[in-house]
């Protein structure tokens, strides 16, 4: 099967772990990457624009893009953190094709499908992920995140603001 078959929304979520046996853990395991503890002047976000779901491996492979660049040219002066997490668990009625394939399947007969990966539900303007920079890495931010978005299976924009400053 291919990504696209799982990309649009349909019915209920399937989420409750609990009930299910042997389903791959998703491959995106560092949500926040950077100098978490640090002080930014600028927001890159990367914003969604159409309703969706991206698959585990879609996002680690979009945060290695974004993360590859501000760690070789801002070495640890930024903050990048993904936000979606895959909850929903993807499903495939396996079936096999070929000569007298006809006799080890069942066709659509109990056709529940095993468990082939998770995927995280978007809305159009939610925010996939965020980079927080100094005024020297705006520039670069934003081509990072250009790169990133190069591998969900949606459209994208990037959105710069100055960073809201929490007070303690």
């Amino acid at each position: 099967m291919r990504a696209r078959n799982y990309r649009a929304v349909k019915g209920q979520p399937y989420t409750r772990k609990e009930f299910v046996k042997g389903f791959p853990q998703p491959k995106i395991t560092k949500f926040t990457m950077g100098d978490p503890n640090g002080k930014f002047e600028y927001e890159a976000r990367l914003i969604a624009l159409e309703k969706a779901q991206i698959r585990h491996n879609a996002l680690e492979a979009a945060r290695v893009a974004t993360n590859r660049l501000l760690m070789e040219k801002l070495s640890n002066n930024y903050l990048l953190q993904v936000h979606p997490y895959p909850h929903v668990i993807l499903r495939e009625n396996k079936m096999i094709f070929g000569a007298h394939a006809d006799r080890l399947q069942d066709g659509m007969r109990r056709a529940f499908g095993k468990p082939i990966g998770t995927a995280a539900r978007v809305l159009p303007n939610q925010t996939i992920i965020t980079v927080k920079v100094n005024a020297d890495g705006v520039e670069l931010a934003k081509e990072a995140l250009k790169r990133g978005s190069a591998k969900l299976p949606i459209p994208c924009r990037i959105v710069v603001e100055k960073a809201r400053l929490e007070e303690a």
